[in-house]
This record gives C-alpha cells, structure tokens and sequence, in this order.
C-alpha cells in the first residue's frame, strides 16, 4: 500500500484522529518515526502497541548491526524517555519461538 509515513501524513492532513488503538507492526528501522506520528495522532488515554520487539531476544545483543534490532532498540528507547507514555514490554511465547511487544498508554 505504499509507505506508512506517507499513509500517516495522509491522517493527519485529512484531520483524522485522534485514534484510541494505535498499532506499530510495519518496517522495524521505521519504529521511531512511526512512534512520533502515534504521538501526533493519539490523545490522552490512547493505546500504542509495538509488535515483534523481542526480536528472539536479538534486541539485547550490545553488538548486533541488524538494521530491524536498532530500529526497534530505538523504538524502545524513545518510549522510555518520553514523558506522556507509559509502558512496558511483554514477551510471548509461540510456534515461532518468541517474541514480543510493547504497549503504551498516552498518559498527558
């Protein structure tokens, strides 16, 4: 369907949005630019999920280059610092091995 920051600037410029349930599962090196448009289309109270960001626990190896590991560890990173989110990381377990994701509350 083309790229989803172009799809996201598309919303905000027809004034779609707020959204209640924002869900992230699009090209992972991505994750930080797509958490900003969340952040831009949510209101207090939205929900903001994260899919595959366990990664098989690639995103605590200090020495990966994989492009889709830093996007996500990026990812993670602006969600901890950024001060109307609330968050946590959930693992899960399936017939793919494992994996996770994140959920976060806009909070102000």
């Amino acid at each position: 369907m083309g790229l989803a920051s172009e799809s996201l600037a598309r919303l905000e410029g027809e004034r779609r949005g707020p959204f209640d349930l924002i869900f992230i599962d699009a090209d992972k090196p991505s994750n930080p630019e797509y958490l900003a448009w969340a952040l831009k289309l949510s209101r207090p109270g939205t929900v903001i999920i994260g899919d595959n960001v366990v990664r098989n626990g690639s995103v605590a190896d200090a020495n990966t280059q994989d492009a889709n590991v830093l996007g996500v560890r990026s990812f993670i990173d602006l969600i901890a610092v950024e001060s109307r989110l609330s968050a946590t990381v959930l693992q899960t377990v399936g017939v793919k091995g494992y994996d996770g994701f994140a959920i976060a509350r806009v909070i102000n």
